[in-house]
């Protein structure tokens, strides 16, 4: 099955062609710009690559119908015509405490797509536009999926995702821990349960999904349990520019000493916080560890502050489980920084983790990073979310 994942932004609409089959990837690319002038990237296997040219974009109909003259061009196409393409994938920021699953779209979700808005604000009008774009310009008989962020958390219990405040917040609001990332998890986890040779439904996970935005979840028989992003992607470890958790009081303590009013504040929080705050250097790991190796404490600081707290979740996580059989490294910096996952493992042999560093000593690539006779096996595993995405789908149509 030939399927068409598509990932909405406010102005942009990442896109890949994938055939489920053989999990192969046809084509994949980017527009940009949407609304403004339009840019538009398209790459394609033994194909001429189109890199960020100018197409009119007024609208995201505009964006995918480029897309669709790309993927059928007579030189540079990967598929005869638009029929091909049996069902579109839709990336889902938030599907509040509606959606534990993906779902084909219809009236009905759509409707409730909208009244999850407040909870995702930027995300999911992106999200619903793209929807609508594909509907418009494909038709009814393509089927579409809706593929949420927050679905493959909604097995947490209540002591893990209810918060400590008036309960009516949650009753009437909503307020409660969500979670993002899903999707990657749930991918990484299905892919340790098959190199691990056991069934997914007998294996306890961590799962640490590191890169600009990052997030560690505990998952039990596949299943997610607790997840370190709460109610916004804001909590949980600091990131590249989000501060992840701190105590609440800092915020009145600021905002009343600067004169900030809430939004600058969360500008702070979501902008200017997390490894690029502390260090001043830069929010990309790789410039923070040549900032360090060069004696620039602060950005050593900083690296050493995110490396502390996922060893904290790990440790958090393992009790909270009763116990762990693999540990999961995904994502830009899990997958791509040896040393941070050594600084990370370093320290769990209490658990039963014993690295191997000349295994550990690689990028991107699926392998068993710990030592042969390690109790808790470490593993890495690159993330592929779109292939998550194009499978949820090509189930559902």
């Amino acid at each position: 099955m030939k399927v068409l994942v598509i990932n909405a932004g406010s102005s942009s609409l990442k896109y890949q062609l994938l055939d489920t089959g053989n999990q192969e990837v046809l084509a994949k690319g980017l527009c940009e710009r949407i609304g403004i002038d339009g840019k538009f990237t398209y790459k394609a296997p033994g194909k001429n690559t189109i890199d960020a040219v100018d197409v009119p974009m007024p609208t995201h109909s505009e964006a995918i119908q480029a897309v669709l003259n790309a993927l059928v061009d007579q030189d540079n196409g990967v598929i005869a015509s638009m029929k091909e393409i049996d069902a579109v994938g839709h990336r889902v920021v938030h599907g509040g405490e509606t959606f534990a699953n993906s779902v084909k779209i219809d009236e009905k979700v759509m409707a409730a797509l909208e009244e999850c808005i407040p909870l995702a604000p930027l995300h999911n009008p992106a999200n619903i536009t793209g929807i609508k774009a594909c509907q418009a310009v494909m038709g009814p008989d393509v089927p579409q999926v809706a593929v949420f962020d927050t679905a493959f958390h909604q097995t947490m219990p209540p002591v893990a995702y209810t918060y400590a405040l008036p309960y009516e917040y949650y009753e009437k609001d909503k307020v409660r821990r969500y979670g993002f990332h899903g999707t990657s998890h749930k991918y990484v986890a299905q892919r340790a349960a098959a190199m691990l040779g056991r069934p997914l439904e007998e294996v306890k996970l961590i799962s640490c999904h590191l890169g600009n935005g990052s997030s560690v979840t505990a998952i039990d028989g596949g299943k997610s349990v607790d997840t370190s992003m709460g109610f916004t992607p804001l909590a949980g470890l600091p990131m590249g520019t989000r501060s992840g958790d701190l105590d609440a009081g800092i915020l009145e303590y600021l905002m009343g000493k600067y004169s900030m009013d809430i939004r600058e504040m969360l500008n702070v929080l979501n902008k200017k916080s997390g490894v690029l705050g502390v260090s001043g250097v830069s929010s990309d790991f790789r410039d923070l560890s040549k900032a360090g190796e060069e004696g620039n404490q602060r950005a050593a600081l900083a690296v050493d502050m995110f490396n502390y707290g996922v060893k904290k979740y790990i440790g958090a996580y393992a009790a909270a489980m009763g116990g762990v059989d693999a540990i999961i490294f995904t994502a830009g910096v899990g997958e791509n920084s040896p040393e941070q996952r050594m600084a990370i493992a370093s320290g769990l042999e209490y658990m039963g983790v014993k690295m191997d560093a000349q295994a550990n000593n690689t990028r991107g690539k699926e392998t068993v990073i710990s030592a042969a006779d390690s109790r808790v096996k470490v593993l890495l595993i690159p993330t592929n979310e779109e292939l998550m995405i194009a499978l949820d789908t090509a189930a559902l149509a």
